[in-house]
C-alpha cells in the first residue's frame, strides 16, 4: 500500500482499548483514510472518504459555538469530558432522550445494543429532569425520544405531552414501527399528545433485507406504520441503515417509495452502518460505505433525477459527518432540487456554527413534520405567478434526502466529534455527543453509556419541581 499524502492531523481512539491516540488523515488518489497507532495494539487504518464529490470540496469551516456555560471541566480530554465541556464547538440541535432500553426486536445491528440487559426505565420525574437540564442550558432544541423501542412504554404519550408542556415544540419518536403498524389508533394517540414526526427504521423494499438486518420479515409492518401515520397526520422520515452487501442496491427503491407516499413521508435519512453497540463482527474494508459513495448511489439509482450537485454539506455539524438535499415534486411528476450551487472552493467562507444549528433546527421542525395540507398544488394558481406557485408547492410536496455517518472506534475523528450537534441527555444530567455516548471498543465496553443506565441516585442532578417557563 502506498504511503499517500498526509492532509492533516487529528486525534482518535484505539479500537481495542479506547485510549486516545494521535491520528492522521491520508489521501491516496481520491480516497481518504484515517490512520492511527496505539502503543499497545498497533496500527489501524480506516477509509473515511471515497471519490466524488471530493474531500476538499466538501469542507465547510465554521466558527465555534461553545456551550455557555459548559457543564463539565476539561480534564481528561475528548471524548471523556463530555457534559458538554468547554472544548466542544457546537450547540445542541437535537437532544436525544432514551426512555427505555427494552426492545421488541433483536436486530443484528443496534447502536444501543437494546434488549440485552434489564435496565430500569427512567420514571416521569427523571425524564422531567432531563427536559429541565436542557432548559437550564437555555436550549429549546428539537427532541428525539429514543431507546430501545420507545413505543414499548405505555406512558409514551405522557412523555410527549410533558415535553410539549415545558416548551419543546418539535418532538420526534425514533421507532421500529411495530406498534404503529399493529394498532391503527396509536398514531392518533401520539399526535394528540403533541408528537410532530416519526423517525422510522426502514431498511428496504424487500423482506430479505429485513431478514438479514433485523432478523424478521418486516416490510408489511413498515408499510402499515407509514399508512397509519398518514391517516393520523404524522410526518414520517424513513431511516435506512445502509449495510454493504445487504441493502445498498435498495436506495433508489426506498426513495421511489418516499416519492409515492409524499406528504406522509417527509424525508429519507440514510445512515451508513457504524460498528458500535451490537454488530455481527469487527468491520472489514468492504463492510463500510462512505458519504460520497452514498451520494453517487442516489444519483445512479434515481437515473440522475437526484444528481451529485444537488447535495451539500451541513451547516450545523462537521461537514464530513453528513449530507443533505431538498427536492420538490412538481405536478408533472418530476423532481426539482432546491439546492443552490456550491462553488467547490478549497477555501470556502467561514460560517457561524450557532447560526447553522439554528437553521438546522428550523428546517427539521418545518420539513420533517406533516404538512398542513397535501393539495394538488397546480403549477400556476389564479392570482399567483410561477414562482409564488412553486413556493406554495414547497410547503406540501417537499422531500428531504439526507444522511449521517456516525463514527465508531475505528474511524472516530475527535475534531469531528467536537463539532457534534446531536447530544444525548444522560440520566446524570450531562449532554454527550451521540457518537461519544454510543462508542464501544471491539469487546463492547463503552466510555459513557454504561455509567448512565443505572437509576438516578442522590448524587445526580435532580432539580426541584420546576415552575412555569417563558
Amino acid at each position: 500500500m502506498s504511503k499517500g499524502i498526509t492532509l492533516s492531523t487529528t486525534r482518535s481512539v484505539c479500537p481495542e482499548c479506547l485510549a486516545v491516540t494521535p491520528a492522521i488523515r491520508i489521501m491516496r488518489g481520491d480516497r481518504v483514510f484515517l490512520s492511527k497507532t496505539c502503543p499497545r495494539h498497533g496500527t489501524f487504518e480506516t477509509e473515511v472518504w471515497q471519490g466524488q464529490p471530493s474531500y476538499q470540496s466538501w469542507n465547510r469551516p465554521k466558527t465555534c459555538a461553545s456551550p455557555d456555560p459548559p457543564a463539565t471541566r476539561t480534564e481528561q480530554g475528548c471524548p471523556k469530558d463530555c457534559g458538554l465541556c468547554p472544548d466542544h464547538r457546537q450547540q445542541t440541535c437535537t437532544a436525544l432522550i432514551e426512555v427505555t432500553h427494552r426492545c421488541d426486536l433483536s436486530c443484528a445491528y443496534c447502536y444501543a445494543d437494546s434488549g440485552t440487559a434489564d435496565f430500569p426505565d427512567p420514571d416521569l420525574y427523571a425524564l422531567r429532569c432531563m427536559f429541565e437540564r436542557l432548559l437550564r442550558a437555555g436550549n429549546r432544541c428539537n427532541i428525539q425520544l429514543s431507546g430501545g423501542e420507545p413505543t414499548i412504554r405505555e406512558d409514551l404519550p405522557d412523555i410527549i405531552a410533558l415535553g410539549r408542556s415545558l416548551g419543546f415544540s418539535f418532538i420526534q419518536v425514533n421507532t421500529n414501527g411495530m406498534r404503529l403498524a399493529g394498532d391503527p389508533s396509536y398514531a392518533r394517540q401520539l399526535r394528540d399528545a403533541g408528537l410532530a414526526s416519526v423517525f422510522l427504521q426502514f431498511d428496504g423494499m424487500e423482506d430479505s433485507v429485513y431478514e438479514r438486518i433485523r432478523g424478521r420479515r418486516l416490510l408489511r409492518e413498515k408499510k402499515r406504520a407509514v399508512e397509519h401515520c398518514g391517516v393520523n397526520g404524522l410526518g414520517v422520515v424513513l431511516v435506512p441503515t445502509l449495510v454493504p452487501g445487504a441493502n445498498v442496491a435498495q436506495i433508489g427503491k426506498i426513495i421511489q417509495y418516499a416519492v409515492e407516499n409524499l406528504g406522509v413521508v417527509r424525508g429519507v435519512h440514510f445512515q451508513p452502518v457504524s460498528y458500535f453497540g451490537r454488530y455481527p463482527g469487527p468491520p472489514r474494508a468492504e463492510d463500510r460505505i462512505t458519504i460520497p459513495e452514498i451520494i453517487r448511489e442516489i444519483a445512479a439509482q434515481t437515473s440522475g433525477k437526484m444528481a451529485i450537485e444537488h447535495f451539500k454539506p451541513p451547516g450545523c455539524e462537521n461537514a464530513y459527518c453528513s449530507f443533505n438535499g431538498s427536492f420538490v415534486l412538481l405536478p408533472d411528476g418530476s423532481l426539482k432540487s432546491r439546492a443552490t450551487q456550491r462553488t467547490g472552493s478549497c477555501c470556502p467562507e467561514m460560517e457561524c456554527a450557532e447560526e447553522g444549528a439554528a437553521r438546522a433546527r428550523r428546517f427539521v421542525a418545518r420539513f420533517w413534520s406533516a404538512p398542513e395540507s397535501l393539495s394538488s398544488a397546480p403549477a400556476v394558481w389564479p392570482g399567483l405567478g410561477e414562482w409564488e406557485a412553486f413556493l406554495e408547492r414547497v410547503k406540501s410536496h417537499s422531500l428531504s434526502i439526507s444522511g449521517m455517518a456516525f463514527q465508531d472506534a475505528w474511524n472516530l475523528d475527535l475534531e469531528r466529534l467536537r463539532d457534534c450537534c446531536i447530544h444525548v441527555v444522560t440520566r446524570d444530567g450531562r449532554l454527550v455527543p451521540f457518537c461519544a455516548y454510543n462508542l464501544t471498543d471491539a469487546g463492547g465496553t463503552s466510555i459513557h453509556r454504561e455509567r448512565t443506565r443505572a437509576p438516578l441516585s442522590d448524587d445526580d442532578v435532580r432539580p426541584s419541581p420546576p415552575g412555569p417557563h417563558s
